[in-house]
């Protein structure tokens, strides 16, 4: 496979869609942003719509009209439970490897991995020349225990002792990047629903403005920390539930500040140290500023007037930020007028990691790990950016997309070799794993 089949990739897009998106309920806030974004000039209005695009859009959601939400999960009801097994809270340690001898190339044949007894166990492939190893740990999982199995930087895993070093790959762990997210909460003086992303502004520099309503779900605030919001306005605000409040954020969407991913131990239940080098390259600072104007000029918009008390500005909202623990950066005093520190000091997560196992570093174009044999990497970890308002269709389509091209080659395989079809000794087992690798 020399690069992606555009029509393969837009089948496996529409296959999620069908199976999990539907279009949100927008209501009362979210109407009002959607007319603040306008009004504040990031127009065309594209009305619902997957494609990002310039302009304002209502983008697809995973919750139901009933408030359901859908996830990766309800994909299995489409598998063939002849051909899965899954196994819940199952901890993978280590990938297994035939050989390390000089001039050899390592071929992954097992996986060692304990389950929610705490009792380990081994699971290796049958002998077939079709079966293969696939992780999909995600950012975060999978150049860790790439490097837990003895692939990565040679020096970094003998400092931690890795029992053998089985590929010296430099590349693992590098080119982790995750879109710098920046916000504002906007109290409000009449309540508001409970709603996610559903309305999104794409700037003409190609940023994302979006919101949510709700706090006590969109941002998860103790009331502790609302008090002290309402301190920092000067008591002019008295609110008794959370909920009447949103809160309007903007993405730097592909970032340039890349950082990278190292071990802290060998205990696959830790997190690894990861440094994402927050607006490291000045572009990515610059965008951040625009972005920041537009939330102003959306804030201080009429359409969203009925959402904001009276006399309390965009920029003192803002200023609200930095009396909260969101990040443990220091605050400098000039980020109360200089939207450039105010980005520094105010930084967030949105949680779209990516990168460690990048196609063409890590991985090849067919997703096999370079250098070693029977093992693919199928994950964020592998993006060179994370795309559009959230990277989990993408995600999903990788994986439609990759799966339905693996089953495509066996078939040729046993087509050509006059290979018997897989008997259920030679069953495949699908670990599901968050960040790290567990649930």
């Amino acid at each position: 496979m020399a690069e992606w089949d555009n029509e393969e990739v837009e089948d496996a897009y529409q296959w999620v869609e069908t199976k999990l998106v539907f279009k949100p309920q927008v209501m009362g806030w979210q109407s009002a942003l959607k007319n603040g974004l306008l009004e504040a000039g990031v127009v065309p209005y594209n009305g619902f719509t997957y494609l990002h695009i310039n302009g304002t859009k209502i983008g697809g959601t995973i919750f139901d009209p009933a408030g359901h939400r859908h996830s990766a999960a309800n994909l299995l009801a489409y598998a063939n439970p002849d051909g899965i097994v899954v196994y819940l809270h199952a901890l993978v340690h280590k990938i297994l490897f035939t050989t390390t001898r000089e001039g050899e190339r390592p071929k992954a044949y097992g996986i060692v991995y304990q389950d929610e007894n705490g009792v380990f166990h081994k699971a290796e492939l049958a002998k077939n020349a079709m079966n293969e190893v696939i992780l999909s740990a995600g950012a975060i999982g999978s150049p860790q225990l790439l490097m837990m199995s003895g692939v990565g930087p040679k020096a970094h895993l003998e400092s931690h002792r890795v029992d053998t070093v089985v590929l010296d790959q430099p590349m693992v762990g590098q080119g982790m990047g995750d879109n710098p997210m920046n916000a504002a909460i906007v109290p409000s003086p009449q309540p508001v629903e409970l709603s996610l992303v559903q309305v999104v502004g794409i700037t003409k520099f190609y940023d994302f403005i979006e919101g949510g309503s709700g706090l006590n779900v969109s941002f998860n605030l103790t009331h502790k920390l609302f008090d002290g919001m309402l301190d920092l306005l000067n008591q002019r605000l008295r609110l008794n539930i959370i909920e009447n409040a949103g809160v309007v954020f903007h993405k730097v969407d592909g970032p340039v500040s890349r950082g990278y991913l190292e071990l802290r131990n060998l205990n696959p239940d830790d997190n690894p140290s990861v440094t994402f080098n927050y607006y490291r390259e000045p572009e990515d600072l610059k965008r951040c500023v625009k972005g920041l104007e537009t939330i102003i000029k959306v804030i201080n918009s009429k359409a969203f007037s009925k959402y904001k008390y009276p006399g309390v500005t965009a920029r003192e909202l803002l200023n609200v930020m930095l009396g909260l623990p969101i990040n443990l950066r220091p605050r400098h005093e000039t980020s109360t007028f200089n939207l450039t520190q105010f980005c520094i000091d105010t930084v967030m997560t949105i949680w779209h990691y990516h990168g460690g196992c990048q196609v063409g570093r890590v991985v090849d174009k067919d997703y096999k790990v370079l250098g070693i044999d029977a093992l693919r990497v199928i994950d964020g970890s592998t993006f060179l950016k994370s795309p559009g308002t959230n990277p989990q269709a993408t995600v999903m389509m990788l994986g439609r997309y990759m799966g339905q091209r693996i089953l495509r080659e066996r078939a040729a395989l046993r087509e050509k070799d006059s290979i018997a079809s897989p008997t259920k000794d030679e069953t495949s087992i699908c670990y599901s794993s968050s960040n790290k690798k567990k649930i």
